[in-house]
């Protein structure tokens, strides 16, 4: 099958998984490079400017909360699906607000990884053509993936943005976490609703009083003007 999406980096230091995440996203289409190391990984990501990334958390030497934190504090937000053998929220949290765009849990089925990585390149291209959304002063261009505040600029994540334009594109409309999950993540876990409350989170912290995320209390989410 030629490699027509795009290379995917693989930073794994466990050579089996990696072999098998090779496999299955070669056969979805992807070229893939893989690392088993974080320093490794960051300097491949430099080079090879990647469509994604499949990020193991327990990497050796630099490991891979720390090889996200530098990612982001960089500037680069290329869409990162994080992989841990750790089950705690915890784990999963930290890796969630250092700016990864979504996580498996080993073990995994690899038809599931490639569908994930599918998933969150799809939400990063964003629907072709759709207009820009304004409440109050704050500005989100689908088609260019910008969110400006009274004109400046806000850097957001992947996730966030995504997460972000689905609320303005439905304003005052009430959503539900596992609604949210099902229609920016593309899947819903009802046991960690959590997930969604740490991006509103981020967002709030970003957009501080201008944010327009409305918590319905025992419901959901919605975003709102003042």
């Amino acid at each position: 099958m030629p490699q027509d999406k795009g290379l995917v980096l693989i930073v794994e230091d466990e050579a089996h998984i990696a072999d098998l995440e090779r496999l299955y996203l070669t056969r979805d289409g992807f070229g893939v490079h893989v690392e088993s190391d974080g320093r490794a990984g960051l300097a491949a990501v430099r080079r090879l400017r990647p469509v994604a990334i499949v990020l193991d958390l327990g990497l050796p030497g630099l490991d891979g909360v720390e090889f996200c934190r530098r990612l982001r504090d960089g500037g680069d937000w290329t869409p990162l699906l994080m992989v841990t053998a750790r089950d705690e929220e915890a784990d999963r949290i930290v890796g969630l607000e250092l700016g990864a765009d979504d996580y498996l849990t080993k073990p995994f089925s690899p038809r599931e990884l490639a569908a994930r990585v599918r998933t969150v390149l799809r939400r990063a291209a964003g629907p072709p053509g759709e207009p820009v959304l304004t409440i109050d002063a704050l500005t989100l261009d689908p088609s260019r993936r910008s969110v400006h505040l009274d004109g400046r600029p806000v850097e957001l994540t992947t996730t966030e943005f995504n997460l972000l334009a689905y609320l303005m594109r439905h304003p005052g409309q009430v959503f539900s976490r596992a609604q949210l999950q099902a229609h920016v993540w593309g899947y819903a876990d009802y046991r960690d609703g959590r997930v969604v409350d740490v991006y509103v989170s981020q967002l709030r912290g970003k957009l501080r009083d201008a944010s327009p995320i409305r918590t319905v209390r025992g419901v959901g989410y919605s975003a709102d003007p003042t």
